[in-house]
């Protein structure tokens, strides 16, 4: 008998890649129901009917709620009986972000203010917020907006009484919604040169399943406030790039090698990404393959902390993409050729994430 057993849990986004593998992954469990709230009804219609011709015995635990968590009262509605949150509903493109901050705002920000108030309303026993290491030292809109992010998750966790609060940060998805590896599968097969950014510039990676895996360490290890943080490798662009051509070339059109073209850094782009601040690792719990970064709950009375202060802050280094374990282009194809997605396009399948 899992935790899990007869419980109601409620996605937001839950049509993208993240949902569908929460869904991949509990639908034949114990579980009881798993909403799915998103404002899309075209991914929903699709998100059904691929469930009903998938897993026709246990597809009737999906419900699907049409609603958007810029707007509370839609939100209020879908909590009703829930016992567990996973908030996955972000606006995540960082160019997009860039060109239109204050959706991201409504979206990232608003959205996640709104989902937990409704949450702790409903008496939801624990929700779990899904960040990014681009809210470790932002400098783009997506990236600031899931740090407020974070600090509203925080802050609520101080006063939401039986709802466990906690969030999750983490790394590149290979192979999610709107990623680069997909683009890259095109353009190869297409003929056309697979276009990457800079090529020394590293991200962490990591698939699906371990991000699913992350969520569900935090909402069963993670205390409230916390903020949960895998120990993901990393790799640069240009291997990442070089993995995927290798794993691809021979989808490529006869008498075509796949080229590789930098075209230079996006909008809002960094050169490595950070999972885990310097003034965070100075006070973050090892948790063998995770970090759990404990909630800050002092209070503001501030005076008593004047002459008090914390010496190893200044001596512990932040953890991030470059200071990481590092892959090889063996390693990398390894780490890409091991999810389900490429298994899928090498022989054929069409994917739905």
């Amino acid at each position: 008998m899992s935790v899990f057993k007869d419980k109601t849990l409620l996605i937001t986004g839950g049509t993208g890649s993240f949902g569908n593998a929460v869904l991949n992954r509990f639908l034949r469990t114990d579980i009881g129901e798993i909403r799915i709230f998103s404002r899309d009804e075209k991914k929903q219609d699709d998100m059904r009917h691929d469930f009903q011709a998938r897993m026709p015995e246990v597809a009737g635990k999906i419900k699907f709620y049409i609603g958007d968590v810029r707007n509370k009262s839609t939100l209020k509605y879908a909590m009703k009986g829930v016992d567990y949150v996973f908030h996955a509903a972000a606006l995540k493109q960082v160019p997009s972000c860039e060109f239109f901050p204050m959706e991201a705002v409504k979206t990232n920000v608003i959205g996640t203010d709104n989902t937990l108030d409704a949450a702790i309303e409903a008496g939801v026993k624990c929700v779990i917020c899904l960040s990014t290491d681009k809210a470790a030292y932002p400098i783009n809109a997506m990236g600031i907006t899931k740090a407020i992010e974070e600090k509203i998750a925080v802050a609520k966790s101080r006063l939401s009484g039986a709802t466990k609060i906690c969030c999750t940060r983490y790394g590149n998805v290979m192979c999610s919604r709107g990623s680069v590896i997909p683009l890259w599968i095109d353009q190869i097969r297409k003929g056309n040169p697979i276009t990457l950014t800079e090529p020394s510039m590293t991200r962490f990676i990591m698939s699906l399943e371990e991000a699913v895996d992350l969520v569900l360490f935090a909402f069963e290890h993670g205390n409230n406030g916390d903020i949960m943080v895998q120990k993901a490798p990393a790799c640069t662009i240009q291997t990442q790039a070089e993995a995927v051509r290798d794993l691809f070339r021979h989808q490529a059109p006869a008498g075509t090698e796949p080229e590789i073209r930098v075209i230079g850094i996006r909008h809002g782009e960094k050169m490595y990404e950070t999972l885990l601040t310097k003034e965070e690792a100075a006070k973050a719990v090892d948790m063998g393959n995770f970090y759990a970064v404990p909630a800050d709950n002092r209070d503001l009375n501030y005076d008593k902390y004047f002459k008090e202060g914390d010496i190893k802050r200044a001596t512990i280094e932040e953890f991030n993409s470059n200071n990481t374990l590092r892959l090889n282009l063996e390693e990398t194809k390894k780490k890409i050729a091991s999810l389900t997605y490429i298994q899928n396009e090498l022989n054929g399948i069409t994917n739905l994430v």
